[in-house]
């Protein structure tokens, strides 16, 4: 039954009938700015509370987000100077315009209550994902990092510093599965802090610098910066990676940093980025959203760099170690315009023409000696028409493989890597490939049937005549080009969620 809520944070009976002005209780106004009737409270904090709101206007999508701020201030002077505040941030907020960012659709007074309207957004956040559906792999990390910190870019060039990233900030949008930043910490924060330096501390700036964890020690102090927003992101991989609350994680006692190595399972490389992230010393961390994007790109080649002089190899002309030195100062004197990521990549190419990897040609038996043995790269190998059929394969590594024909019938292959495989005719029926990673691969003719491939990556793989009967593409990433190319129909779970098979042609 849809009711009428009162926001009055004292009233002892909030709930009244649907129709009422008033709220029975306490006489508060039901009708907040002649426009807004609360229907649910979503959650409350010492600052204030966030409800679910009808705007009795705009019929076409009336549901909205109402969120009520409470400046508890007894001083008139300082209420004035929190209202201009207040004001001076919502006029900023609502110049953002992003896909992924929930609109500010109105803001006002009422009551000496501050409220801000944003649009509704149907979907769970990732910390009820992580317990849901447990941690991430590493693949997943890094997917979601590509994703958000674009975002957290577009706000920086905005001017604007999230000041709450946390995975209960971050939505999964239902309908498509895309990542949304919601619950800005602008408005409050900026509030507080300017009140906190002008009154000293009150009631009010108690509240609001972040939350425990996520916030690094500069916004803790009520001094953020847009790196703060860096170290928050940081620290929402860990409790992706680990599931645990980055406050429970031990720190060191001389620097500050969170301990945290030694519990998640990461490459090198990517530990080199997430460490930078979270260094409690602002100059050592990243200071903006393009160097992490920057680090992130570079990263993928400066593990491959590594990788090469573990993998069997037979050099030509020279040793292995040569690549760190002759390979990149070649590269280097070449163009000294060069960006690090384009004189890493050019320096794996070079090293590929110097030196004769050995592929071999597995079969069942030799790949279950060597899967026995610890093995989990099997990039650039000869696997075709190798039999797997029931084997946990999770987060192994197939880039660039020859998988033509293999059989992979309801093996557990969460997480794994085929980028840029060639996996022609193969066989995952009933096989769990959630978050695994399949772009530019050759499936042509693949067979996907009963499948579960939620959160799975398809850019740019050719799919044509793949079998995705009674699959499961929850959020996945494939177009709806790729789909008319393959075979669906009507138990097949679009990346929606949803059946409407018929609607793709």
């Amino acid at each position: 039954m849809i009711i009428s809520y009162c926001v009055n944070p004292e009233c002892p009976s909030p709930k009244n009938h649907p129709k009422l002005k008033n709220c029975n209780a306490c006489g508060s106004n039901l009708i907040l700015n002649r426009r807004y009737r609360v229907i649910k409270r979503l959650g409350k904090g010492g600052f204030g509370a966030t409800f679910v709101g009808v705007d009795l206007i705009n019929k076409d999508d009336p549901l909205c987000v109402v969120k009520q701020l409470r400046p508890i201030v007894d001083d008139p002077q300082a209420f004035k100077m929190a209202l201009s505040l207040f004001k001076r941030e919502a006029k900023t907020l609502a110049k953002i315009n992003h896909p992924q960012i929930p609109k500010l659709l109105n803001h006002f007074v009422d009551d000496e209550k501050f409220y801000v309207i944003q649009e509704l957004i149907n979907g769970d956040n990732l910390q009820k994902e992580v317990k849901e559906k447990g941690v991430y792999g590493e693949l997943g990390v890094k997917r979601f990092l590509a994703e958000i910190t674009p975002i957290l870019q577009y706000l920086h060039s905005q001017k604007v510093i999230h000041r709450d990233i946390k995975p209960a900030n971050i939505l999964r949008r239902k309908k498509d599965g895309k990542l949304i930043l919601i619950d800005f910490g602008a408005v409050k924060d900026q509030v507080n802090t300017q009140l906190a330096q002008t009154y000293g501390q009150t009631a009010l700036t108690q509240f609001a610098v972040g939350t425990m964890g996520y916030a690094p020690p500069e916004q803790m102090a009520m001094r953020p910066i847009y790196a703060s927003d860096i170290y928050a992101l940081g620290a929402t991989c860990l409790y992706l990676l680990t599931g645990k609350s980055p406050k429970k994680f031990e720190r060191d006692s001389d620097t500050g940093d969170i301990i945290w190595e030694s519990e998640v399972n990461i490459s090198p490389s990517f530990k080199k980025v997430l460490s930078k992230m979270l260094m409690p010393n602002v100059k050592e961390r990243y200071k903006t959203a393009d160097e992490l994007l920057k680090a992130l790109d570079v990263a993928p080649f400066e593990q491959s760099l590594n990788q090469s002089f573990v993998t069997v190899i037979q050099s030509t002309d020279k040793s292995s170690d040569d690549i760190s030195t002759t390979d990149l100062s070649t590269t280097q004197t070449g163009d000294m315009t060069m960006s690090p990521t384009q004189q890493l990549r050019q320096a794996i190419q070079k090293r590929k023409k110097k030196t004769n990897t050995i592929t071999i040609k597995w079969d069942d038996e030799s790949f279950r000696a060597a899967y026995n043995g610890g093995k989990k790269d099997f990039s650039e190998q000869e696997l075709n028409n190798i039999n797997l059929t029931g084997v946990k394969l999770s987060k192994f590594i197939f880039r660039y493989a020859q998988l033509e024909g293999a059989i992979f019938i309801e093996s557990n292959l969460a997480q794994s890597n085929f980028y840029s495989s060639n996996v022609q005719g193969a066989n995952f029926s009933n096989a769990n490939l959630a978050q695994a990673y399949f772009a530019k691969s050759e499936l042509r003719d693949a067979d996907f049937r009963g499948a579960n491939l939620q959160g799975a990556d398809f850019t740019n793989a050719n799919l044509a005549d793949t079998n995705f009967c009674g699959a499961n593409l929850k959020n996945s990433k494939i177009t709806q080009n790729q789909l008319k190319d393959a075979k669906v129909n009507w138990a097949t779970v679009f990346p929606d969620g949803g059946r409407r098979w018929w609607k793709l042609f």
